[in-house]
């Protein structure tokens, strides 16, 4: 991420006259840096996306020779990098290549870590940064099953690793050397998409889930929370009616631009696009600004009781 953003002067809630008015991505550049700098974590814990326009990661140009499809082994539709233990997978690179492709995707997670920690001071003793993504293969085309069909709206959600309410705040980044956007549908408001389908989830079962665990088909013991939120990603992408009928807004990010959002909460599906990096957080709901706004604390109001 090349440029730097103004000085930050804590969070500030937008009016209720101003949620009324939706807009789900936010347009953000040097002309309007200073009036958003400050309203950077209501609007995005109000389920915004927030597209810093000329605020992007650049390759070197030894570093373009890893934008191809080749660089992937064929078998995920990511390359993965774990921070923590300077580990990639899901690339068909061995030696020096695959060497350059980790300190690209390392210096990524380095800069975008620097981002959010100026854009949410308030994150940032709380804040756990997880795998960055680097997907070199176009979306269109791609046969997957209805569930792993990121082309239909959605919300983030982990079938093997629960999460038990915590955020999952994504950084994405768009490197198509060839001036390709990447495409998103952002659709409606979390709670609305809740309600909607709230009611065809099957009841929790504690046993379940232990059995799963065991199992060692989720890493950790899966909440309420999570059984919610699975059945809220599933069942949203399986029903034909509501995918072709609700709203939506369609918005193209070009590349050497950047976008940030709770993908838990933003209902979002790719259309199109390819070479795109991302970098996922984990944020406790204790730690926002607004913890009312989280999905845990939306479904618990709807739902009349604690989920984890």
């Amino acid at each position: 991420m090349t440029d730097t953003l103004p000085g930050h002067a804590g969070p500030t809630r937008m009016s209720d006259a101003a949620h009324d008015q939706w807009t789900p991505v936010i347009r953000w550049d040097k002309r309007n840096a200073l009036g958003l700098r400050d309203r950077a974590v209501d609007l995005l814990e109000a389920g915004h996306v927030l597209w810093l326009a000329d605020h992007g990661f650049a390759p070197t140009l030894a570093e373009r020779s890893l934008l191809t499809p080749a660089t992937s082994d064929g078998r995920a539709k990511n390359i993965s990098f774990d921070v923590k233990r300077a580990l990639v997978s899901g690339s068909a690179l061995q030696g020096d290549a695959l060497a350059a492709l980790g300190a690209m995707l390392a210096r990524f997670a380095h800069e975008s870590l620097t981002l959010v920690h100026g854009l949410f001071p308030d994150y940032n003793s709380h804040i756990e940064q997880g795998l960055v993504s680097f997907r070199p293969v176009g979306v269109e085309g791609r046969a997957s099953s209805v569930r792993k069909d990121d082309t239909r709206l959605h919300v983030d959600a982990f079938t093997s690793r629960p999460n038990r309410g915590r955020r999952i705040l994504r950084v994405f980044t768009n490197l198509n050397p060839h001036g390709v956007p990447r495409v998103w549908h952002v659709g409606e408001p979390f709670e609305t998409y809740a309600q909607h389908f709230l009611p065809t989830i099957g009841r929790y079962s504690p046993l379940a889930a232990r059995c799963l665990q065991r199992l060692h088909l989720t890493k950790s013991l899966r909440s309420e929370y999570d059984h919610l939120m699975l059945g809220l990603h599933d069942h949203g992408k399986m029903d034909e009616d509501w995918q072709r009928t609700t709203d939506y807004s369609r918005f193209e990010f070009p590349p050497g631009s950047t976008w940030i959002c709770y993908s838990d909460q933003v209902l979002h599906a790719v259309l199109s696009g390819q070479y795109m990096m991302e970098q996922t957080y984990y944020l406790p709901v204790a730690a926002m600004a607004w913890p009312e706004r989280s999905p845990l604390k939306v479904l618990e109001r709807l739902k009349g009781h604690a989920l984890t």
